[in-house]
């Protein structure tokens, strides 16, 4: 079905996708508040039903029973390399070549050093100036700590991505699917332009695991960080993950060198050995009660091909970009997410000059999506629990805040501290 056919669909035409819909029953596997369309869950997922089961395992009965003897009881110390295992299948990965461990920030600064470690002689960071802010952050530090005249370049333009990549180049580090228009970059594609000039690659799948399919080993990928907040559903902080190729985990290290990432950590060596393989990419004490949060949503994957979510996903975009562009015509919207589904991960943006109030005025008529500056309304759609009529409903939604002028009330241009 393309986006013309889903303009011209009645809500009864929609009604009966819901009922046909093959993971229909996968919403009953979260807490959704009635009532509410929430197309946010590219920034945190709403809390699946086991989620509360398992914390409350976790608080009760494994910490306050168990104690210190829940580290070897309840398998809390092999938390990180369970929990990697359990993505690793969502990406494309080998089990023992994804860890979960502390937060994307941190992963990104551990495999960004790997990476420079690994090309000594190379001082060049290419990346994007669209890319999510805290990536160009870390980079922009690891470059100034680096102190060997190390510098981030940065494209305009994702067509100018090949051109930028020369001899100097040590990292390409790239979000595969952009946070604010939904942008897929070709990863087998760019990777390999990167390997050809004889750089290594680094890739953020925030928005893209748990959303569509990836092959991070089909892609030849050498490192790879992620979220498990917002697609994997895993809770606000949730652990984040990191891969490292297979070939590359004996070669790589990483600075922050603590206690869980040591070959023998409860032998309590003065000195340093980093584990082998993926291991060393730990650091510290996992927080063993985020986990187990991330570890039981995980579990709703069991039960999901990635190819059928990233069908209705398709689907679901392509239902509301064109009951939004029916409807809204005229209105100050423009599409900024990629036209092409095949582009475009599983969310849709538009630019409005007045975003933040008109998406405040949204969320007050419970269509739930956020605001990203300068002047982008951002919609996420999760097949594991967004119905069609939610994709239906939230347009029509708009239409009216949109049509009315409803976003111009005076306490929905009020800036609040997280948008």
């Amino acid at each position: 079905m393309t986006t013309t056919n889903f303009a011209g669909l009645a809500r009864a035409d929609v009604e009966a996708l819901d009922a046909n819909d093959p993971l229909r029953g996968l919403r009953d596997a979260f807490h959704v508040p009635d009532g509410l369309l929430y197309l946010d869950g590219n920034s945190l997922g709403p809390m699946a039903h086991r989620v509360r089961e398992r914390v409350r395992k976790a608080v009760e009965q494994e910490w306050a029973d168990g104690l210190i003897g829940s580290w070897n009881d309840a398998g809390w110390v092999d938390l990180p390399r369970r929990v990697g295992g359990k993505i690793a299948r969502l990406v494309g990965a080998q089990a023992r070549s994804v860890v979960a461990t502390d937060s994307t920030s941190v992963n990104l600064f551990k495999v960004l050093a790997a990476a420079l470690q690994l090309s000594p002689e190379r001082r060049v960071i290419v990346s994007e100036r669209s890319n999510f802010p805290t990536d160009l952050y870390m980079a922009e530090g690891i470059a100034s700590l680096a102190g060997r005249g190390h510098e981030l370049r940065l494209v305009d333009d994702p067509a100018e991505i090949p051109a930028a990549l020369d001899e100097r180049v040590a990292v390409l580090m790239l979000t595969h699917v952009s946070y604010r228009t939904g942008l897929i970059h070709d990863m087998a594609d760019l990777t390999r332009r990167a390997h050809d000039c004889g750089a290594l690659t680094i890739w953020d799948l925030a928005h893209s695991a748990g959303a569509l399919p990836v092959d991070l080993e089909g892609a030849d990928a050498d490192f790879a960080i992620g979220c498990g907040y917002k697609y994997l559903n895993g809770g606000p902080g949730a652990p984040a993950f990191l891969y490292v190729a297979p070939g590359l985990q004996a070669r790589a290290t990483q600075p922050l060198s603590g206690w869980f990432g040591h070959a023998a950590p409860f032998a309590f060596d003065s000195g340093y050995r980093p584990a082998d393989g993926i291991d060393r990419f730990l650091t510290g004490t996992p927080g063993v009660i985020s986990m187990s949060a991330l570890d039981a949503a995980l579990d709703i994957f069991d039960a999901v091909e990635m190819a059928a979510l990233r069908t209705k996903s398709v689907a679901l975009c392509e239902l509301f970009l064109a009951q939004v562009e029916a409807r809204c015509r005229g209105l100050g919207v423009a599409l900024v997410s990629p036209r092409e589904a095949d582009r475009r991960g599983s969310q849709v943006s538009f630019a409005h000059p007045n975003a933040y109030a008109v998406m405040q005025a949204l969320i007050a008529r419970r269509v739930v999506g956020d605001f990203r500056a300068p002047d982008i309304l951002r919609f996420g759609f999760t097949p594991l629990y967004t119905r069609y009529t939610d994709a239906f409903d939230a347009a029509a939604v708009m239409h009216e805040v949109l049509a009315s002028g409803e976003w111009e009330r005076p306490e929905f241009n009020v800036r609040r501290a997280v948008t």
